[in-house]
């Protein structure tokens, strides 16, 4: 990911992780910093940004009436009328 303008970001890290940040860049010759933003591109391409596929089933079985959560009963009890004239 190549950002043209970097914005400064603190975080708190435990003293192991600061530590293998350290050595790893002196080992890859790469400051701290970039190893992170290295890291944070990762995740980001692992991670899914996009909205949770399960939200696609919401309103899936849409009835098309548009005050059906108000007066489900009312739709109930006429549908069990017509049911008990058949």
């Amino acid at each position: 990911m190549s950002v043209s303008h970097k914005k400064p970001f603190q975080v708190y890290l435990y003293e192991e992780q600061l530590e293998a940040l350290r050595l790893l860049s002196k080992k890859r010759g790469a400051s701290i910093a970039e190893l992170v933003r290295q890291s944070i591109d990762r995740f980001i391409e692992q991670a899914p940004l996009e909205e949770e596929p399960l939200w696609g089933i919401v309103g899936i079985g849409s009835s098309g009436i548009g005050d059906l959560s108000e007066r489900h009963d009312v739709y109930l009890a006429e549908e069990e009328e017509r049911d008990n004239r058949a």
